[in-house]
């Protein structure tokens, strides 16, 4: 079994989209999966299962949110050796920022430099961002609210074609830690 962290885009915010927690676990149960927790109120699920196909499983969670929900919801499911390589491959120092300073954006597909050509990174300094597996980097030292950065790189141009969802560092380390082989600590060493 496979431990999964699937992120969902763009519920429970002001009020739009409502997926009550104890709702989606039971529907991930429902679709047989085990070990199912979530993680704060804004889309963050994990759960264990025996494919080993992220797609699938991603295409599976949305069609059943439809049914149950009577909306869409992008999702992204990632195993969680997924989301620690791209946590430890973070291009910022981690260990001293603030949690709500850093944030990944995943995306549904490898992304190119080439989207972002038109940002102009001095622009926005401090602020930068970095590209990593299927992930965006996001310093903004002044927090995700603020960041002209974030808002240039949410541009239509830039995420034309893709589905996108972001997590500040906080939420990245725990569901690291949510999807980690039992006996291992969050940076994968034993525990």
């Amino acid at each position: 079994m496979t431990m999964y962290a699937a992120l969902l885009r763009g519920i429970n915010v002001s009020g739009h989209k409502r997926v009550p927690m104890v709702e989606l676990r039971a529907l991930l149960t429902e679709l047989g999966h085990g070990d199912v927790r979530t993680h704060l109120q804004s889309g963050n699920a994990v759960f264990s299962s025996a494919s080993d196909d992220e797609n699938a499983l991603a295409a599976e969670l949305e069609r059943a949110i439809e049914q149950r929900f009577g909306f869409p919801v992008p999702c992204l499911v990632r195993d969680g050796a997924y989301l620690a390589a791209v946590a430890a491959a973070c291009p910022f120092p981690a260990a001293e920022l603030e949690g709500k300073q850093l944030h990944i954006t995943y995306y549904d597909r490898p992304v190119d430099a080439g989207r972002f050509a038109r940002i102009d990174p001095t622009a926005y300094l401090p602020e930068a961002f970095g590209l990593g597996d299927r992930a965006l980097y996001l310093y903004a030292p002044d927090g995700l609210g603020r960041s002209r950065l974030a808002e240039a790189l949410s541009r239509s141009s830039v995420t034309k074609d893709i589905v996108a969802t972001s997590r500040n560092w906080n939420t990245v380390v725990r569901l690291v830690e949510l999807t980690a082989p039992t006996g291992t600590t969050h940076d994968g060493a034993p525990a």
